[in-house]
Formats: C-alpha cells, structure tokens, sequence
C-alpha cells in the first residue's frame, strides 16, 4: 500500500490524525515537522527567527524531497505544499489527503504569534493570508479531500473518513 501523506494548514491535525491512523493501519508514523527539529537541532521557532523564513522553507523541502519510506503515514508541515520537489517526491508512492478545516476554526487555534507555533509566514501575515496563498496548493496536490470535524471523537471520525476516502477497510 501507498504511503498516506496528510496536507493542510497548521492547526487541523495532521500530526494526531496521523498518529491515530498509523496505529490504525498498523503503518509507521512520520512527522516532517519532528524531522526537520532532528535535522536541524532547533525547533520551528529558532529557525523562523534565527535563519529566517526562506531558510526554513529550503530545510522543510529538502526534507519531503528526499523522503523515501512504504506503508507510512506522512503529517506534513502547514508549508510543504511550497515546495513542489517535495510534493512531488511525497505523491510518488503516496496519496496525498488534505485535511480542509474552515479558517475560523484555524484561527480559532491560533496563537496571536505565529512565529511561536512554528508556522513559515512573514512577520505581519494573518493566518487568513496563509490560508488564501495556501489553499489553491493544497487543492492542486490533494488526491483526496476530508473534512474537519471537531467534538469529542474528532480523531477517530477523522481517522475512520481517511480510511473510507483511500478505500480502506474500517
């Protein structure tokens, strides 16, 4: 089986969704995010602040570029989908599913800094402006479209809509 890599803003759960889903599927679990914190040996934040915004951008892309991995569940960064080397490399052996979240639920969990939660944007740029630039992105790389949930047992409805979505037995 392909390699599900999950694609969507910051904020809609790729890396839980992602986690529950591989356990699910009994599939390995990889979070671009944590890989690029062991690559680079500092957190999303000091790389934003330290190296800057295109810097980080180059660091996430080498990492979805050179990704080689099977029967994986994949939570992409918010901004991988800037990177078309690296979209490309993930869909080779990947479905790619965007998780569409409306954006007042984003910015409902959105921190007023958006540096501090990691996320790759110009200093000065709403959440809103992300999500304008970004979502033609994620609409163009997604085989697959789930929809956001929330309540009590979000995780589980989502995971158990990607499994219907790619085909898979519940």
């Amino acid at each position: 089986m392909k390699n599900i890599v999950l694609i969507g803003m910051p904020g809609t759960g790729k890396s839980v969704v992602g986690r529950a889903l591989a356990e699910r599927l009994h599939y390995a679990f990889i979070d671009a995010d944590d890989l690029i914190v062991e690559t680079t040996g500092k957190t999303l934040p000091e790389i934003l602040r330290m190296e800057g915004l295109d810097q980080f951008l180059s660091i996430e892309g080498r990492i979805g570029e050179t990704m080689d991995c099977q029967n994986t569940v994949i939570a992409t960064g918010g901004s991988m989908v800037l990177s078309d080397d690296a979209m490309a490399n993930l869909k080779k052996n990947g479905i790619a599913v965007w998780l569409e979240t409306p954006i007042s639920q984003i910015s409902d969990r959105m921190p007023e800094d958006l540096v501090d939660r990691g996320i790759a944007a110009m200093p000065g740029v709403t959440i809103r402006q992300i999500y304008e630039q970004r979502e033609p992105l994620y609409a163009k790389y997604a085989d697959l479209i789930v929809a956001s949930c929330s309540g009590e047992d979000a995780t589980a409805h989502q995971v158990e809509q990607v499994m219907r979505t790619v085909g898979m037995k519940l």
